[in-house]
């Protein structure tokens, strides 16, 4: 696609359309209040939380798209004059309220941006997120795939969400003395508080600016700002810390528990060796825990890896929403994209997709020559991937899946007719985000 077109989670000047996946700080560095630079194109929850996140904003400025349709764009060619024509389909990204993908068609072929995604084997809106973007692509070549690659690496291997949920519920219900605090954001993981509500009867406490949110997205009485009325609290994530957990505890039992799919270590914070807080690494190497180290890492319900206890007054449960190693190879193959490039690009959690999964795209993928790169490094100080036990996800096609999984050709690329004449116009760099969970 030509440059200066449009941009997908940039705020930068030179595009004519805007596309905004979701509204997670990462994805909205650059965009303000004040914006006037062009339309800006969501789903219908973005659009209602923006004006809440971004006061004043004016509202004449964003474009909603439905899900499952294609709007076209009539947009200027930057280097002809001439007029363009770009068709746009947004489909669940099912990652956070709100959030979507952007499958992107013209004469330049066919484009997925996925935004930040999760889509689960057994979640019934991610089997309707398949169906619509299979039948969107048909018989046609995804040309490019901008991938959320936050977990792209072997040793990412957790549970789905509902399972991990009832991991956060397991943990409460066995403390049935103390307060429990929930780290997490100002936007997501709204599932996991409504199945621990409804799991144990109980309103839960969020702070005012959260109350807000809740109300906005339809819940109105599960949430309370009333710390009297629940000992269940979700507080902002910032606020977590073991500091603030032993402040707690000096007046009442309290644990705490962050769900993320990132691992989660204690490290003294820079410039003062006697305070800790919980940082995020990437140097998780799950291999190394050992029967040994089970008094730092409880196991809980049995699922290795997806509960731990790194202090005594904290547990980490892998609950996350963005998909993980396994959900992402299921995506390739599913979609089978000539390239792919990953939108997350400088963060510790980073792994170039094509390392592991370019051996499922077109040619001139240079999977081995990247894995051969990266195994140098490996001798360099460099952090090695962890080798696990992982079994393959079985495929979970339906019809329409099995049907296009029929019109491959031999170099594992869907044949198109069309394609082949556009395969040397691509491009359209996205902004580089930092991991979430």
């Amino acid at each position: 696609m030509e440059k200066g077109l449009i941009s997908v989670d940039r705020w930068a000047e030179g595009s004519q359309a805007y596309f905004l996946t979701h509204l997670h700080a990462d994805h909205t560095q650059g965009l303000t209040s004040t914006w006037a630079k062009a339309p800006i194109f969501c789903s219908h929850l973005t659009a209602k939380l923006l004006p809440f996140k971004f006061p004043n904003f004016k509202l004449s400025l964003l474009h909603v798209l439905d899900l499952g349709s294609w709007h076209t764009l009539s947009l200027i060619s930057p280097s002809t004059g001439a007029k363009i024509a770009v068709q746009v389909m947004a489909i669940d990204a099912h990652h956070c309220p709100g959030a979507i993908m952007f499958l992107f068609r013209g004469e330049f072929g066919y484009l997925l941006n996925t935004g930040d995604f999760r889509w689960e084997k057994n979640s019934q809106r991610a089997k309707l997120g398949r169906e619509m973007l299979l039948n969107a692509l048909k018989d046609h070549v995804l040309d490019v795939l901008y991938l959320d690659n936050t977990y792209c690496n072997p040793s990412y291997e957790f549970p789905s969400r509902e399972v991990a949920a009832q991991q956060v519920v397991d943990i409460i219900t066995s403390h049935p003395d103390h307060d429990i605090i929930i780290g997490i954001n100002t936007l997501g993981k709204e599932d996991l508080l409504l199945h621990i509500s409804n799991a144990l009867n109980t309103k839960i406490w969020v702070w005012p600016e959260r109350l807000q949110t809740m109300h906005l997205l339809g819940f109105h009485d599960i949430f309370t700002t009333k710390t009297s009325l629940t000992r269940v609290r979700a507080v902002p994530r910032y606020s977590f810390s073991i500091e603030t957990l032993e402040g707690l505890n000096a007046m009442r039992p309290t644990i705490g528990i962050i769900p993320s799919g990132l691992p989660w270590v204690v490290k003294p914070v820079e410039g003062d060796e006697m305070h800790f807080d919980f940082l995020l690494t990437s140097c998780y190497h799950r291999s190394k825990m050992s029967s040994g180290d089970r008094n730092q890492n409880d196991k809980i319900n049995g699922h290795f890896g997806s509960v731990k206890r790194f202090h005594k007054y904290i547990y980490s449960v892998q609950y996350s929403d963005h998909s993980c190693y396994l959900e992402i190879e299921e995506f390739i193959k599913l979609v089978q994209p000539t390239k792919i490039e990953g939108i997350v690009s400088s963060s510790s959690c980073y792994v170039n997709p094509l390392y592991y999964f370019g051996r499922f795209c077109g040619t001139n993928q240079p999977s081995q020559r990247l894995r051969h790169q990266h195994q140098k490094k490996e001798g360099e100080d460099e952090v090695v991937p962890v080798h696990t036990n992982s079994k393959s996800v079985r495929g979970c096609y339906t019809e329409v899946e099995k049907k296009r999984k029929r019109v491959v050709g031999r170099l594992g690329v869907h044949v198109s007719r069309v394609s082949v004449l556009r395969r040397a116009q691509r491009g359209v760099k996205l902004v580089e985000n930092e991991c979430s969970d």
